[in-house]
């Protein structure tokens, strides 16, 4: 079978336990890359990436405790780039240990990813995405004055927290470093925590107080180095539509005009498989020869010997297959 090169973006769960702490985030990355190395074990080109959000927060957290006029705290973009390392530091490691249990002579590469937004972006007027901890009303009161270009809102009635921009990505700085490793046969892990923001200014570019949603990272680089499958995992095996309701439907081959129609309908929640089916959508739509997946990580097994999962392809592929 001919190799395929799939980006696979992890969602929270992947990382994530009840235990908060570096040995049990490794223990859970653990699990997670015998799952990805089924891919490697079948001849694909993988490359990985992976989210940030509980791990950025907890950094955010430890700063404000911890900070101090002769030791401030690091800006927001930094904070996504410390994340990126220990998270990529995390994951090598993982990976190292069962390619080597599989006899696999495979090299992983963490890449610190700036990834472009623009200044333009209209999320740097309106910013909605929470992070880092809780305030009372007095202590918000004081960091208003202290960082007047904050901006703080209450959440659910828990306190409040600060929110900055989330603007969409136009571009990866690294892809064609992500590609090189790519034809160098190492699984490069990019994109983490959807990618330091950055704005072009002149010759440079500078990092912005902003997050960049992952799957719309994972895209654009699935995008830029013409994979030919973005996958997406998640909680559950398969897109539901009506879920949760007497006629809740598995979603399995869909087309994108299918997809767009559920969107249309208010089938998904803005905060949780809305913005996984649009990064779908638009690498589709940015790369008709590729497919889209949204699946589970337990679920990656499945996938590889029966295609099971929900799988978006473009219109075109669709009427074709109706044809044959």
């Amino acid at each position: 079978m001919k190799s395929r090169k799939i980006v696979v973006a992890l969602g929270g769960n992947a990382i994530l336990s009840k235990d908060a702490s570096a040995q049990a985030q490794q223990a859970a990355l653990l699990d997670t890359a015998r799952y990805l190395v089924e891919f490697i074990k079948q001849g694909d080109q993988l490359i990985i990436s992976h989210g940030n959000g509980p791990q950025v927060g907890n950094l955010l957290l430890q700063q404000a405790a911890g900070s101090t006029a002769e030791n401030p705290a690091m800006p927001l973009d930094t904070a996504v780039a410390m994340t990126q390392g220990s998270i990529g530091y995390w994951m090598q490691n993982a990976l190292d240990q069962v390619l080597a249990e599989e006899a696999l002579s495979v090299d992983v590469a963490t890449v610190v990813t700036q990834v472009e937004v623009s200044p333009d972006d209209p999320a740097f007027q309106s910013p909605t995405k929470p992070i880092g901890p809780f305030y009372s009303k007095d202590e918000v009161e004081t960091l208003r004055a202290q960082h007047p270009d904050q901006t703080f809102v209450e959440d659910a009635g828990r306190g409040f927290r600060r929110v900055v921009p989330s603007p969409r990505p136009i571009g990866v700085n690294e892809a064609s470093v992500v590609n090189k490793l790519v034809a160098a046969d190492v699984v490069p892990i990019a994109v983490g925590g959807g990618g330091v923001p950055v704005v072009r200014e002149g010759s440079r570019f500078v990092g912005r107080e902003a997050v960049i949603d992952k799957d719309f990272a994972s895209e654009k680089l699935a995008e830029l180095v013409d994979a030919d499958l973005l996958i997406v995992l998640t909680a559950v095996d398969n897109i539901y539509v009506n879920f949760n309701q007497p006629d809740q439907k598995q979603l399995d081959q869909v087309t994108v005009s299918e997809m767009e129609t559920y969107i249309d309908q208010g089938q998904f929640a803005k905060g949780s498989m809305l913005p996984k089916v649009q990064a779908a959508i638009e690498f589709v739509k940015n790369n008709p020869k590729g497919k889209a997946v949204v699946t589970s990580l337990e679920n990656v097994g499945r996938f590889l010997s029966d295609g099971d999962g929900t799988i978006i392809s473009a219109d075109h592929v669709e009427s074709e297959l109706a044809k044959s």
